[in-house]
């Protein structure tokens, strides 16, 4: 008894840690006991006076815990049992969100013991729980708990009003505040249900009714995120219910017994298309999830093609979505469910996907708007073109619109799509070239230098796809931007360099942080999905987007035009590397090394140095040793600079020269520069090497 007393002391402790120990060493002792059934009546009859405590919530909460144990050794009379689901009732509905949850819990491994009855005895109350949480005015949550009255004064304060207690909340602050906010007992009361579900398991599936099922619909339907989450997690909980109903690691069942493939599928899988769709990461998660597993619970091919037109397309798209987790799920899912088989069910359901992709292309979110084009790209790059070629005209349309984002992920993304289509479909592209040549070039200069990479790239492709008249335009061009370098000033103009951090998409990081402008009057932004507050094209409203056109996206500077070009010449050697006017580029590309008088000259040099070991590739030993000369003086320059990541790369240059056209011949070529940069030579390429 004394060590019994000890546990619930644990189990009742305001610190977590206690709670902890207090659990596993009552699971451990139970399971050990040689006195269980004296144990048993000693906690049945402990337990409800913790269940009953108004003073602490962690007394409420110990008591669950140490009754969950209790039924998890099976152990319990039948009139404990009775009063314990009495006080789940109860408790699913305390203030403290803890208790709620594990109150839910315990009413689940009720389910996992004792079957549906259970469920069916809470069904009313939990269903009614459900339905009067899922509205709420916002006016009375100025009696709210301290923490969301602080939101609420936040957002109202954002909006310029006053944010008394007697003020009204501004219709912006309510939307955001039902969004993101907890939302009372709505998502603990489903969580409570998901967890009877999973714990009837197999045996549920007799409980699946329409009213159920509108229920849920409700909340996959609701304003705030996390109750949509959570509705697309217990969807997935009812589908792995049908799934199991031919007992453990038995087959899927077939359709004419799985009762919610059979009367409710269509249904089902309109909302699931919702969710794989949703503007939330954290929901298409949840709604892959369930996705999955819905499609996972038919066998047979014929059976899951009746969806396939809502849920392909989503599923498609989210292999590219840009939160890891959504991605990397989507792509094991396609995998899991579709085999070897993928392929040509896009093919087979094309009209569909390209219809989708289009949307999505146009969507408010800018993080849906790169998958979209990610996904247009895959289309070229990877099916039968005679497949794609009758959407060729439609997928280019979106791509151009795409190119005008306010967001610099997909105008890249959209530019290399772009690209792609030009490769695949040169003679379809050819009407559109002269509009795709002003958005390419408009990239190859762009603030950010993947995009100017990617730019490049896209042209190195139109220039294989359109031959000499192609490469003679963009070798005039390059030439032309290269010596736009020597026209720029000094100091580049303020705030010229935006920092582009580990992100795969953010608002562009302006160098000088504390200039008051940029604290001021601000949008508020959310991680992943801030979608509302993004413009699509270049004449959207001010204060969105990552590196937007409203304020981010300024005109190009002189140096990092010429720098665009510089990746341009190494993809027109790559297309003509025999062309003499392609040749004729690698001196500019160096005279332009030469210029030094402007802050991001390191910049610039550091560029070129990472592109000149794929130019001399491309151009082979003999061309390149015209030009070898001229980027000498330029290496040493940079790796005697106090640039790091310049020193990198001009080092990485030079062993990569001397691989190529031999250590000797290296050597002799610098000697030649100046026997002074003899040492520093050696240093990069030791005599070691040489023999």
């Amino acid at each position: 008894r004394e060590k019994l007393s000890g546990f619930l002391v644990l189990l009742t402790s305001k610190a977590r840690l206690d709670r902890d120990k207090g659990f596993t060493a009552l699971q451990a002792h139970l399971k050990d006991s040689e006195s269980v059934k004296d144990d048993v009546l000693f906690l049945e009859n402990e337990i409800p006076a913790c269940l009953k405590d108004e003073t602490s919530w962690e007394k409420r909460l110990g008591g669950l815990l140490a009754a969950k144990q209790l039924v998890c050794c099976r152990a319990c009379q039948e009139s404990f049992v009775g009063v314990l689901r009495e006080a789940c009732l109860k408790l699913f509905l305390d203030e403290e969100p803890r208790v709620r949850f594990e109150a839910g819990t315990v009413l689940g491994e009720l389910c996992n013991w004792l079957g549906v009855k259970v469920y069916e005895g809470c069904r009313t109350h939990v269903f009614e729980a459900i339905r009067d949480n899922l509205e709420r005015d916002i006016e009375h949550l100025r009696d709210a708990p301290p923490e969301q009255q602080a939101l609420l004064e936040k957002l109202s304060h954002r909006e310029g009003l006053d944010s008394g207690r007697n003020s009204p909340v501004p219709a912006d602050a309510a939307q955001i505040f039902h969004e993101s906010a907890g939302w009372k007992a709505l998502e603990t009361s489903m969580k409570c249900l998901s967890a009877m579900v999973e714990g009837c398991g197999a045996r549920f599936q007799q409980c699946i009714t329409q009213e159920l099922l509108d229920l849920i619909y409700c909340s996959l339907n609701h304003t705030n995120r996390f109750v949509r989450e959570t509705g697309f997690l217990l969807c997935g909980s009812i589908v792995n219910s049908t799934m199991n109903c031919q007992g453990a690691g038995s087959a899927s069942p077939a359709p004419s017994d799985n009762i919610l493939v059979r009367d409710f599928g269509d249904q089902f899988a309109g909302y699931l298309a919702r969710g794989l769709a949703d503007n939330w990461s954290q929901v298409r998660w949840a709604s892959s999830v369930a996705t999955r597993a819905f499609m996972r619970s038919m066998n047979d091919e014929p059976d899951r093609c009746r969806f396939y037109q809502q849920l392909l397309p989503r599923m498609c798209l989210n292999r590219y979505y840009v939160a890891e987790g959504v991605r990397i799920y989507s792509q094991e899912t396609w995998r899991a469910v579709f085999g070897d088989q993928g392929k040509e069910l896009v093919t087979r359901f094309m009209k569909e996907i390209v219809e989708f992709y289009v949307l999505e292309s146009k969507a408010d979110n800018h993080a849906v708007r790169e998958a979209a084009c990610a996904c247009i790209a895959e289309l070229a790059g990877k099916l039968d073109a005679e497949s794609v070629r009758p959407y060729v005209n439609t997928l280019l349309l979106s791509l151009v619109e795409c190119f005008k984002d306010d967001s610099w992920p997909v105008r890249d993304a959209a530019c290399i799509a772009t690209g792609n289509f030009i490769q695949c479909f040169p003679e379809e592209c050819r009407s559109s070239l002269s509009e795709l040549y002003e958005l390419f070039l408009g990239n190859l200069e762009d603030n950010i230098p993947s995009v100017r990479e990617g730019a490049a790239v896209a042209l190195g492709k139109v220039a294989a796809s359109y031959g000499d008249v192609a490469v003679q335009f963009l070798c005039k061009t390059a030439s032309e931007r290269l010596a736009q370098v020597h026209k720029q000033p000094d100091v580049s103009t303020k705030y010229g360099q935006l920092e582009s951090g580990p992100a795969t998409f953010g608002v562009a990081k302006q160098a000088h942080d504390n200039d008051i402008e940029l604290h001021s009057n601000q949008p508020m932004y959310s991680c992943g999905s801030l979608a509302p507050k993004m413009g699509r094209g270049g004449g959207a409203p001010l204060g969105g987007g990552c590196s937007g056109h409203s304020r981010f996206r300024r005109s190009a500077e002189p140096w990092e035009s010429s720098e665009g070009c510089v990746h341009l010449v190494s993809e027109l050697c790559r297309a003509a590397p025999t062309v003499k006017e392609v040749l004729a580029l690698l001196p500019k590309v160096a005279a332009a090394c030469r210029v030094r008088h402007y802050t991001h000259h390191f910049s610039y040099l550091e560029g070129v140095f990472k592109e000149l070991p794929r130019i001399m590739r491309f151009t082979g030993k003999r061309p390149f040793k015209q030009t070898l000369q001229e980027f000498l003086e330029p290496l040493f320059y940079g790796l005697e600079s106090s640039n790091a990541l310049l020193r990198s790369a001009a080092a990485e240059c030079l062993q990569h020269f001397s691989q190529f056209l031999g250590p000797n011949i290296l050597a002799g070529r610098v000697e030649m520069l100046d026997p002074k940069h003899l040492p520093m030579f050696d240093r990069i390429v030791p005599a070691s090497t040489r023999n």
